[in-house]
């Protein structure tokens, strides 16, 4: 919640905390910069604030490929249909006017919430190398591309890990294990080892090689362990496909 009013941001807290965690920022500049670290779910901003103004905080996040997946609800006490077009222009999510109802505000919250959760599951159901079926953001969409290039090009590597992944991307950790976290419910480690046995599967469908080569090629050097993995990811064993 991004509001130089204190008033403001306890009256929003206590609508939403008996459901979300809310953290707080007081201005738009420190708002950019706690949402880059913590990576949240959602962010709500006034427009009007010093330092940075909410158009401008959400132009900063949705320009960021870091944030840019992160739904925005700017709120202003301005109603002239102008501003509201400014706000969406920006990439704001949603745009709310105060006095807001807020029963309207958690609403709108809940919505934007699930609506991110089934582009997740969106994804999760057609991830191996199809990035583009997601409706996406442009930024979010480049970085799926991205990741996906680095690791399509890394299968084989069995080092390659999440410390990898995030230094090619040059996203931090903590912000790559939120990011991949939010856009497919995985983990960064159970997202790359997925992605590994969904190609080791095409593979194996293709009759491209034994379960052992295949192993080896999607970046598996124990075949017990690539088989364990494999029957559950698919429920039957790589000698099965």
């Amino acid at each position: 919640m991004v509001d130089d009013h204190a008033d403001i941001r306890n009256y929003i807290r206590s609508h939403l905390e008996s459901e979300y965690r809310v953290v707080e920022a007081k201005d738009g500049e420190e708002g950019v910069k706690i949402a880059a670290e913590i990576i949240p779910d959602m962010v709500i901003s006034d427009v009007m604030m010093p330092k940075l103004s909410g158009y401008q905080l959400c132009e900063a996040l949705k320009l960021d490929e870091k944030t840019s997946h992160i739904p925005v609800i700017l709120l202003t006490a301005k109603a002239g249909e102008q501003d509201k077009l400014s706000g969406l222009e920006t990439g704001a999510d949603d745009y709310l006017t105060k006095p807001f109802n807020s029963k309207e505000l958690y609403v709108r919250v809940r919505n934007l919430i699930e609506l991110r959760r089934s582009l997740q599951k969106r994804f999760q159901k057609d991830r191996l190398l199809k990035p583009r079926a997601v409706t996406v953001a442009s930024v979010e969409e480049a970085f799926l591309t991205r990741m996906m290039n680095i690791l399509e090009e890394n299968l084989g590597k069995e080092d390659f890990g999440v410390e990898s992944l995030s230094s090619a991307l040059h996203i931090g950790r903590r912000q790559l294990h939120r990011k991949i976290k939010v856009l497919t419910g995985e983990t960064p480690t159970g997202f790359i080892r997925s992605i590994r046995l969904h190609r080791a599967k095409q593979l194996l469908e293709q009759k491209s090689g034994t379960v052992s080569e295949i192993a080896f090629q999607t970046g598996f050097s124990s075949l017990p362990y690539f088989s364990t993995a494999f029957k559950n990811e698919f429920g039957k064993l790589p000698s099965e496909v």
